[in-house]
């Protein structure tokens, strides 16, 4: 299990349970390299489109919300890509015009 160094993720209560389950292992993200969890920019998407500008009275709100952002969200999913696209090419480089 990969997570982020969170300190509820180290706190003694989450040790006990990974002691009582040998097979799964706990890795933190490295400190400097908070791009790799990409569940943090996945919340901040799903915040964005469920809970932005909404002011949520009870769980069954907050639920609906949820449902309907997850499906808006999943209609125009595409395949994560990691890292910038290229930049664009230049067809054409620049031409001087020498007036005499």
């Amino acid at each position: 299990m990969v997570t982020d160094n969170l300190s509820s993720h180290r706190s003694v209560s989450t040790r006990a349970w990974l002691e009582e389950h040998p097979r799964i292992r706990q890795v933190f993200i490295p400190v400097g390299a908070c791009w790799l969890n990409l569940q943090e920019g996945w919340w901040r998407i799903f915040r964005k489109a469920a809970l932005a500008g909404q002011t949520l009275a009870d769980p069954g709100e907050i639920e609906v919300a949820a449902v309907l952002a997850t499906a808006q969200l999943n209609a125009r999913a595409r395949p994560w890509i990691w890292g910038r696209s290229a930049p664009p090419t230049r067809k054409l480089r620049r031409r001087f015009v020498y007036c005499l």
